[in-house]
């Protein structure tokens, strides 16, 4: 009983994102399952910036459309970046916002599906820019207050 019980524990760490330790951790987990770690770590100031100066512009231009946010108890598909400026100030809660803006990088998770922030409250993913996929950015997939 006792190895099963291991067995189904380590199971369950294996399946859980890794916490880096230091910012190389992350550079490189990011690089190993998405590439281009070098522009996540733009994208990660410029996302850290836009929280610092309230700068909702500069946040709605770091998102893929349409964005899924949960907010209020329910989930708003936000359809541009208008959208999400004009409705920042109820998208996105005090307590989102501070967690966001006091982000470190060595405590981001990284999993396939990309990488989260402060627990989950926002996913940032390589995304194609294109039907071929030749080009691609990292942005905003989702909010969750």
């Amino acid at each position: 009983m006792r190895l099963v019980l291991l067995a189904a524990s380590c199971l369950a760490l294996a399946a859980s994102p890794a916490f880096a330790q230091s910012e190389e951790d992350v550079m490189t987990r990011i690089e190993a399952l998405h590439g281009d770690a070098e522009a996540f770590g733009e994208a990660f100031g410029a996302l850290q910036d836009a929280f610092l100066f309230d700068d909702p512009t500069a946040l709605a231009n770091l998102a893929a459309y349409p964005l899924e946010v949960a907010a209020n108890g329910e989930l708003y598909d936000v359809l541009e970046p208008a959208d999400l400026i004009d409705n920042f100030d109820s998208l996105l809660t005090e307590d989102t916002l501070a967690t966001l803006a006091s982000q470190d990088f060595a405590d981001l998770i990284v999993t396939s599906d990309g990488v989260g922030f402060g627990d989950g409250v926002l996913w940032f993913a390589n995304v194609c820019a294109d039907d071929a996929c030749s080009s691609t950015d990292w942005l905003i997939i989702r909010i969750n207050n």
